[in-house]
């Protein structure tokens, strides 16, 4: 039944260490000919949180109400902003993958897939060390409890989450460059539309299913329940995520399927 995605999985998995060299090229790329080098792109998110929790925690002491799992804002915004700022990150880049490589694709029977992995793997790379990082300053206050073992599991979902919906993605903006436009917009106000600058609690319960069609806010809040509150994630953060994960596959297999005779002529 997934027959085309299985292939596309297969393909990677063959062409393992080729995707390694792409992905470490990728990941040069991105800091090539600046002078801090290859701490550039680690050091714009890691200044982005740092500004959250200096203005909200330390210059306004911004506060949250008693239902949320924190009481300080900026503590607080950093564990959901973070993980954003990966998602957004990986999708975007994932979504662009397979235009930026239409040149080479054009002239090379390389598996498209490869181009997506290579771009959602070097997003990861750079993300990746800096949410174990935040990980490790919010453990100790939990005294590195047992409910720390969800991270690795949280972090595996989130990054097959964002190769299946930046590789959906990239075909979409091939057939149809409009796509780009949209998804960006929706990228951008996305935020606003998880717990990531307020609690669950917080928002009105008849609209709370607003906010489950965001793919990242399970996600979010198992981060925050793990990091913040030293609990394990919730049910209903392991099987939303499943349910997100399980539709993506049907749909990029449907996808797969129909484009694949004319995805490099779309390019």
């Amino acid at each position: 039944m997934l027959t085309y995605l299985w292939n596309d999985a297969r393909a990677v998995w063959g062409a393992r260490a080729l995707v390694g060299v792409m992905t470490r090229r990728e990941v040069a790329a991105r800091h090539a000919g600046t002078a801090v080098g290859i701490l550039w792109p680690y050091l714009q998110p890691l200044l982005t949180v740092a500004a959250y929790y200096l203005v909200f925690d330390v210059v306004f002491s911004m506060r949250l109400g008693s239902g949320a799992p924190t009481h300080a804002v900026g503590t607080f915004l950093i564990v959901g902003a973070l993980p954003w700022m990966a998602f957004c990150d990986a999708v975007s880049r994932g979504m662009n993958s397979l235009i930026e490589a239409g040149g080479l694709l054009q002239k090379n029977p390389l598996p498209p897939i490869l181009f997506t992995t290579r771009a959602v793997l070097a997003s990861a790379a750079i993300y990746g060390p800096l949410l174990l990082l935040v990980a490790l300053a919010y453990m100790p206050l939990h005294r590195f409890q047992w409910p720390t073992l969800a991270l690795p599991a949280l972090l595996a979902v989130q990054l097959l989450l964002c190769l299946l919906l930046g590789y959906m993605l990239a075909i979409l903006a091939a057939a149809l460059r409009d796509t780009v436009q949209v998804v960006g917009f929706l990228l951008s106000v996305g935020i606003y539309l998880s717990p990531i600058l307020f609690p669950l609690s917080m928002f009105p319960d008849a609209w709370a299913w607003v906010l489950w069609l965001n793919p990242m806010t399970a996600l979010v809040q198992g981060y925050q329940q793990v990091l913040l509150q030293g609990t394990w994630p919730p049910a209903s953060v392991w099987w939303v995520s499943a349910v997100w994960l399980a539709l993506l596959v049907v749909a990029l297999n449907l996808l797969i399927a129909r484009s694949r005779d004319q995805l490099v002529d779309w390019l």
